[in-house]
């Protein structure tokens, strides 16, 4: 047995542990080698034992929610992978705020959000991310993000203490938040939401859902928007669209003829497989308009960078 398999073994934990645990099956893309450990902590004092170990025997450590928005190597990941999910989802509405664990599901949360007549997360609708994971990214759509209804995030360092930032604090730009370089992870959110007539929340909700059903290849496992938009110029699928990426493929991997910011897989692709097509969509645009396409996704785990598994 591997140390840190051991070193978790002997651990209290009331959370599941998994070794060797494939990441297919905790990413949108359905994508990704064996992580050495998954933990799936219960509560926050799970949470605190992990982050304590992890720091005294150097374990490498990383977090994920629901797995969307992330390309996971094929070589899997060493160290520990620590996944906030529904356990840490606990939610409360108060009045106009809504409180919510890190690991609580956005889709749940809008939804939670209209029934108590409640506006402001309507743009979520489709964004297969958890909360915490939507604030360290401040994800959105349609020209709206997280960054407009956070209040406040309660974080948890490495030694196990937790804080609270306010939401002027976070650094939100676009698809950015200073939560990205901290050593911390996130516990819950207080979200600053507007009282509003729940028949028209639900109706802007449906319009959304309808818009993304008709515009974003949603029948394929995906990450959601691959780029960022470049400032100044085309969002990016229309750059790509115009470079002549639609369709484009590798392996089971293929830039959605959809959505052409979408790379989707078509039923076993590899992680070498989508890295690859990013490369061979940003050449392609950049050769075409002079723009360098910088992903919105986030890498995991050991991947050939030099180009060699490219070639």
């Amino acid at each position: 047995m591997a140390p840190v398999a051991s070193w978790i073994s002997r651990m209290k934990l009331k959370g599941r542990v998994h070794f060797q645990e494939p990441m297919e099956h905790h990413t949108t893309w359905r994508i990704g080698g064996p992580a050495e450990v998954l933990v799936e902590p219960a509560d926050q004092e799970d949470l605190a034992l992990l982050l304590r170990l992890a720091r005294k025997e150097g374990i490498p450590l990383n977090f994920i929610g629901n797995g969307s928005n992330l390309l996971v190597s094929d070589a899997g990941v060493p160290g520990m992978v620590v996944k906030i999910g529904q356990a840490l989802g606990e939610v409360k509405v108060e009045g106009r705020r809504l409180r919510a664990g890190a690991g609580a599901k956005l889709a749940r949360l809008a939804a939670l959000a209209q029934a108590a007549g409640l506006s402001g997360l309507e743009f979520t609708c489709g964004i297969p991310a958890s909360l915490g994971g939507a604030v360290v990214m401040n994800a959105g759509a349609a020209g709206q993000s997280m960054a407009e209804v956070v209040r406040w995030v309660k974080v948890m360092d490495l030694e196990g203490r937790v804080e609270i930032l306010r939401g002027e604090e976070l650094g939100f730009g676009y698809r950015q938040s200073v939560l990205q370089h901290l050593p911390v992870v996130v516990l819950e959110v207080e979200l600053e939401l507007c009282p509003d007539d729940p028949a028209a929340v639900a109706r802007r909700m449906t319009a959304v859902w309808q818009k993304r059903q008709l515009t974003q290849p949603l029948e394929y496992p995906s990450a959601g928007s691959v780029f960022k938009n470049p400032p100044g110029a085309p969002a990016a699928g229309k750059l790509i669209e115009l470079a002549g990426g639609k369709g484009l493929r590798v392996g089971e991997a293929m830039v959605s003829p959809k959505h052409a910011n979408f790379i989707v897989n078509l039923g076993r692709a590899r992680a070498t497989d989508v890295l690859c097509l990013i490369r061979r969509v940003q050449s392609l645009v950049e050769a075409k308009f002079g723009i360098k396409l910088e992903p919105e996704v986030k890498f995991l785990g050991p991947f050939g960078w030099d180009g060699e598994i490219c070639a």
